[in-house]
């Protein structure tokens, strides 16, 4: 099998497809009402922590649970009022995943370049596995 056109040239199409903020934006945007941060990285990936109110939604699942049409939707995805930032890693994932909720019909999706990796880098705030469970669970 003959690899036509490799990831590079996926997330490369993605990224001048997408809005693409900084960390820097992103923070500026954290405690905005009207922006949803949202963790696409695996759930092995949390025990690293994750961006603060962020809501974990596995790459594998995200075009299932934002489709209303979906048995397995998630209500968070509904409201056409915030923005919604993915964040992966390291910004390929987040990239591609913006792209198809915008394939999708999304206009209100973006991601953050340099993921994760970028976010703990730059001393952004985090909040541990055990903090995220326990705010998940306090909205239940």
């Amino acid at each position: 099998m003959a690899i036509t056109k490799g990831f590079r040239a996926l997330v490369d199409e993605a990224m001048a497809q997408v809005t693409t903020y900084s960390v820097a934006q992103v923070k500026a945007r954290l405690t905005d009402a009207n922006t949803q941060m949202v963790d696409i990285r695996d759930v092995r990936e949390l025990a690293e922590g994750t961006v603060p109110g962020a809501f974990h939604a596995p790459r594998g699942m995200l075009e299932f649970w934002v489709d209303p049409a979906s048995p397995y939707h998630k209500p968070v995805f509904a409201d056409e009022t915030k923005e919604f930032i993915l964040f992966c890693g390291a910004g390929w994932r987040s990239a591609l995943a913006a792209k198809t909720l915008q394939d999708m019909g999304m206009s209100n999706v973006a991601h953050m370049d340099g993921g994760w990796a970028e976010w703990v880098k730059q001393g952004a705030p985090t909040e541990t596995l055990e903090q995220h469970k326990a705010r998940r669970l306090a909205k239940a």
